[in-house]
């Protein structure tokens, strides 16, 4: 009897992907998921979008910046898994149930509640060895520090209901500058930004893919937040990121480069860096007061969310940070003299 291999290859590899298909739909609570609305970045690489532009509320708990996962197999590696053990869950159980994937690596870019505390929802893998969360260490130390603040103050933004179970998961492995994480085709290469938007922030880059993970230092249409933050070291870091010409960026915002060849989301977090410096040495010129917030007025931002409750904040850290180098700037009595 003359057996057609092509074909009996076809219907094995049919029944091997229906098989795995239905192991996938008959995992535990699969029928009852409340799917992800995942939306492919590249091969393998997937965001989950916050469902509106603004800041933290009830009608989003806290959900404010993107998720994303890579996937190779049946392993995936998340980055940001977002604010919240109902979010972490729900990502968890997706990778799970849409992709057959177990979670082995979590990324946390920087220590901010919105980002870190979905870390809840894995403890119990993490406890078992099975996850790792990976983190530099200034980002380590700032989750140790402020967490237990950042999870009170985002339960009384949000409610209880939706951060019901969620608790603090500290990262369980340093990541230095210049590591690589690999999963498939992807090659992530670690940058470590000090004094910029917080602390520590973790950006990772993979040249091939030309795909950019900038955790907290890009935004778009919000009011970039400078409450841990730097402001000449965030424009310093910024410019770095630019000068790698990423065609995508993924940071507060999912942003892909247009006909200027650079995303939209880093060159307008740099102007309204850059605006608020060139303002408020501006208003020390003029000898205007910290508190005169007025003067430091950027009306081409002033529709973002959040500029009137972040942008008077950022003025008088602005103020803090640029008075010395204002004065460094001004002439000595003597040279005034001459």
């Amino acid at each position: 009897m003359k057996v057609d291999v092509k074909a009996w290859y076809r219907r094995a590899l049919v029944s091997l992907l229906l098989g795995q298909a239905v192991s996938v739909l008959a995992a535990p609570g699969c029928d009852t998921l409340e799917p992800v609305p995942w939306r492919a970045v590249a091969p393998g690489a997937w965001v989950w979008l916050p469902p509106d532009g603004g800041d933290v509320s009830p009608a989003n708990a806290g959900h404010v910046v993107p998720t994303s996962v890579l996937v190779s197999g049946r392993q995936a590696l998340v980055i940001d898994p977002g604010p919240s053990h109902r979010h972490g869950e729900r990502v968890r159980r997706s990778l799970a149930c849409r992709f057959g994937a177990q979670v082995r690596w979590i990324v946390n870019t920087h220590a901010h509640s919105e980002n870190v505390l979905a870390n809840s929802a894995f403890a119990a893998d993490v406890a078992a060895g099975r996850t790792q969360i990976l983190a530099t260490a200034p980002t380590r130390e700032g989750m140790a520090l402020r967490c237990p603040d950042c999870l009170a103050s985002l339960t009384q933004r949000v409610g209880e209901g939706a951060m019901a179970g969620t608790r603090i998961v500290l990262p369980t492995r340093t990541l230095s500058e210049g590591e690589v994480l690999r999963l498939g085709r992807w090659r992530l290469r670690v940058m470590r930004v000090e004094h910029a938007h917080t602390e520590g922030d973790l950006v990772l880059w993979d040249a091939r893919q030309r795909v950019l993970w900038a955790g907290g230092l890009v935004y778009q249409g919000r009011v970039p937040e400078l409450a841990q933050g730097h402001l000449d070291g965030w424009i310093a870091a910024l410019d770095r990121l630019q000068a790698l010409a990423p065609q995508q960026v993924i940071a507060t915002t999912w942003s892909v480069a247009d006909g200027s060849g650079v995303p939209s989301a880093l060159l307008d977090t740099r102007a309204y860096l850059g605006a608020l410096r060139e303002k408020t040495l501006q208003a020390m010129d003029e000898g205007a007061q910290p508190q005169e917030i007025d003067r430091v007025a950027l009306p081409a931002f002033r529709g973002w969310a959040g500029y009137g409750a972040r942008h008077g904040f950022n003025v008088l850290r602005a103020w803090r940070e640029l008075e010395p180098v204002w004065m460094d700037r001004q002439p000595s009595a003597q040279e005034v003299g001459r």
